[in-house]
């Protein structure tokens, strides 16, 4: 049994020869006061809900007269979707009682600005579209959207805050959309799913790059450059849920698979690396069901009820079922022996694809829902294995599964075995999958298809002047990595500068060097990034800090020659101070500086205090002798004498002092 290797021990080449290609749709929102087709304000979250309504999703055909694969998939399902409402976030055009009110038009300006900075070829009309939604997440049963620009691009020179590895490597942008979000999804137990409806409505910008990444490390670091400049705007939301990627994978011979609602970056690299293993897991299994002369036209699946066979059985889950009431259904399925227990993803076999399927489609959500005769985990005794296999007529080279439930999902199970079965002919079915935190990733629906995207009748196509569009452009930020080359120039580091931008502090840096050309560019922006955050995390309001005192803080410093710690400890005094500083206010005073002529005396006098000549403790020598204790000392003396004069002298001129007082010592080379 070959296992697919962790992520991190692959290098690259590996993944060129698998043929990996990564394409990101990335989903922020907007910092507006209202919702992006109603008066409600946006940004508002409440776990308090004023009413509860029921509603059941039913597909439409398209303007072609088709069905979207998805939404049968999901009338399937046969759910009752329950929204939570509350009257401060939600209005009756939410609940398709009420037309929609025109589009908002804060939204459509920053829209325009990322499409701007985007580099993307506009659209001169925004034409509304509906594009369905069964699985409930909006009560319409669609999302309003629209596409402001297509072909853009952006630059892609490396890692943010790393070096510039191929300096002209530009990624495509397919197209940048403006719709609606959807509602917050809390529950999802058996045939009942329950949603919260308070972000429903709130603006969000979708970018699309091409599949242009070719490793996973590629696939985030394109992502955190996406997010980055998006925020460059000032206008995105933060936090937890408001910045959402889809990752789209494929490699040589699959097909595209899109990981959906990836809410951290960070996890997009395990993602991609298990998707692009699992896809080449299932194109062998495909190969060898070739070799074994498996063909969809002419494969029987068989299936038998086994209720009666199993009623005493000791497998405990199903002995449950039984007892509940519950039937049992074997599923014969010829020639896949030794196939369903192959690893697919970390710590998953071929038999979980199958499982998925039951639990998401079929609403059959035990731990485990089916078992199948060849994987031995969780699974029946041999001998009650031995009268099943004799009833279903299985051969040596067949597998088995069993799954229970009640009538109406068991059938529905029994379809989507036999469907999962034939798509395993085929190699790489298109779906949508749900990532989990391990980086593995499951079944959550059919891979949508351009039959649920219809044009939208109660809204007027919307003309957006050039005018318009030029007014935006005059007032562009600079983006994130033209950013970080000018930061380079000042001296700083690429994580110093890519920390800044990160933060979104770099605006403070920038106004604090404005008004102080002269402020050390390296101890400010390590002050913005480390250390008023751990003052943040203490329970410090740091909101006193800002750009206006920051200057006059690095104003004197610059002025008084302030050391490192001193602009801590007035940093510090700010931060504790009672009465809140103006943007002008003068911050406290650090500790007077020692004058250079006064400090050998003050530095001697400290060293009489721990008085570093030792005696030894040990005849046996050390490697270095008295250059490996003059190492130590030298680390004792500094630590001691800087705590005493904290803030008052610069640790480069004492740490001199403390090495010529050392040289002068006959140390034995004995330990101390």
């Amino acid at each position: 049994m070959i296992h697919p290797p962790e992520y991190g021990q692959v290098h690259d080449q590996e993944y060129a020869a698998l043929g990996l290609r990564v394409g990101l749709e990335v989903h922020q929102q907007l910092l507006t006061e209202k919702k992006l087709f109603c008066h409600c304000p946006a940004g508002r979250y409440a776990n308090r809900y004023d009413a509860e309504i029921l509603r059941h999703m039913r597909p439409t055909l398209s303007e072609l007269g088709e069905y979207d694969g998805t939404a049968l998939m999901e009338f399937k399902t046969r759910k009752e979707i329950y929204y939570r409402l509350s009257r401060e976030t939600v209005c009756t055009y939410e609940m398709d009682d009420a037309p929609p009110f025109e589009i908002n038009e804060q939204a459509v300006d920053i829209a325009i600005e990322v499409a701007l900075l985007l580099q993307v070829q506009m659209i001169d009309e925004l034409h509304i579209a509906r594009k369905q939604y069964l699985d409930g997440s909006i009560p319409t049963g669609f999302q309003r959207t629209t596409i402001l620009g297509v072909n853009g691009w952006l630059a892609y020179p490396g890692p943010l805050g790393g070096p510039a590895v191929h300096p002209d490597r530009r990624i495509g942008i397919r197209q940048l959309a403006l719709e609606e979000d959807s509602c917050r999804e809390v529950a999802d137990v058996g045939h009942r799913r329950t949603y919260i409806a308070d972000r429903l409505g709130m603006p969000l910008i979708e970018v699309v790059t091409e599949p242009q990444m070719h490793t996973p490390r590629e696939a985030a670091e394109v992502g955190q450059h996406i997010r980055y400049l998006t925020r460059a705007t000032g206008k995105m939301r933060r936090g937890i849920g408001s910045c959402r990627q889809d990752v789209n994978v494929s490699i040589r011979g699959g097909t595209r698979i899109e990981i959906k609602g990836v809410p951290r970056v960070p996890l997009i690299p395990r993602l991609v690396h298990c998707e692009a293993y699992r896809q080449k897991a299932l194109l062998g299994v495909r190969d060898e069901l070739g070799t074994r002369g498996v063909r969809r036209e002419d494969w029987p699946m068989y299936t038998r009820d086994v209720t009666d066979v199993l009623r005493s059985t000791r497998f405990g889950v199903l002995a449950a079922a039984l007892g509940a009431g519950r039937r049992v259904q074997a599923v014969r399925l010829p020639r896949f022996g030794g196939l369903l227990d192959r690893p697919t993803q970390p710590h998953t076999v071929m038999l979980q694809e199958f499982a998925d399927r039951v639990r998401v489609i079929a609403c059959l959500q035990g731990e485990p829902n089916l078992i199948c005769s060849d994987v031995p985990a969780h699974t029946l005794p041999p001998g009650e294995w031995r009268k099943v296999l004799r009833t279903t007529g299985a051969e040596a080279t067949d597998a088995v599964m069993l799954v229970w439930g009640d009538a109406e999902d068991l059938t529905t199970a029994v379809e989507e075995i036999r469907i999962r079965a034939l798509d395993a002919m085929e190699g790489v079915p298109q779906e949508t999958r749900q990532a989990f935190a391990d980086g593995a990733n499951g079944f959550e629906r059919i891979l949508p298809g351009p039959d649920r995207m219809y044009p939208d009748t109660d809204l007027p196509p919307k003309a957006i002047p050039r005018a318009r569009i030029d007014a935006v452009r005059l007032h562009l930020p600079e983006p994130p990595t033209d950013k970080m080359v000018r930061y380079a120039a000042l001296g700083l580091s690429g994580e110093l500068s890519a920390a800044l931008v990160r933060s979104g502090t770099a605006e403070i840096f920038d106004a604090v060097r404005r008004r102080v050309p002269d402020a050390p560019p390296a101890l400010l922006a390590y002050t913005l990034t480390c250390h008023l955050p751990d003052a943040r995390r203490r329970g410090s309001d740091v909101r006193r800090l800002d750009a206006g005192v920051l200057a006059e803080l690095f104003g004197l410093a610059v002025r008084e020659g302030w050391t490192r710690e001193a602009v801590y400890d007035a940093v510090e005094g700010v931060l504790g101070s009672t009465s809140p500083p103006g943007p002008t206010e003068a911050p406290p005073t650090a500790p007077g500086r020692i004058d250079a002529e006064a400090l050998p005396a003050a530095v001697q006098s400290l060293l009489r205090e721990i008085n570093p000549a030792p005696r030894p403790r040990s005849r046996r020598p050390q490697p270095g002798g008295g250059d490996h204790l003059r190492g130590r000392l030298q680390r004792v003396c500094m630590g001691h004498v800087m705590r005493r004069l904290r803030g008052r002298a610069h640790g480069r001129e004492v740490g001199e002092l403390i090495a010529r007082h050392l040289a002068g010592l006959d140390l034995p080379a004995g330990a101390p």
